[in-house]
């Protein structure tokens, strides 16, 4: 078992309530209060787990710099008022940033016994298999 500092609980309690509000944020009709917190929330959790200068690291680095400008700037503009607009541009941002990881994600998916049956559908596993093998989804 992996052992969490207590920082790292901290963080993913703040990440896991992020996602909460982004979350019902969206189901609400994009309340612009709910998505604000939710992405302080996230952003602030996901500094607490991996650290602060890691986090930095993260985000600015040169081959990331249009995916942080667009996640980044999605929260300014969900924070200034424009729900919509800011949750495309956060989700844009949300899949360049984390594109490599998607391929991971995708083969740990397909070993679990029920979700891999569902990934094997016909409609679906033509989508899924396009994110799997590619980090080119831009």
């Amino acid at each position: 078992m992996i052992s969490l500092t207590d920082s790292q609980k901290i963080g993913m309690g703040l990440t896991g309530f992020g996602v909460f509000f982004l979350f019902f944020g969206m189901v609400l009709f994009f309340d612009k209060a709910l998505l604000a917190i939710g992405n302080i929330l996230f952003v602030t959790g996901l500094s607490f787990v991996i650290g602060l200068e890691r986090t930095f690291r993260f985000f600015f680095q040169k081959h990331k710099v249009k995916a942080t400008s667009f996640f980044l700037g999605g929260v300014l503009v969900v924070l200034i008022g424009w729900p919509i607009v800011g949750v495309v541009m956060e989700i844009y941002g949300f899949f360049l940033l984390f594109r490599g990881f998607f391929p991971v994600a995708v083969g740990f998916i397909r070993r679990v016994p029920v979700l891999g049956s569902l990934l094997s559908l016909p409609g679906i596993s033509g989508l899924v298999d396009k994110i799997g093998e590619s980090n080119n989804m831009v």
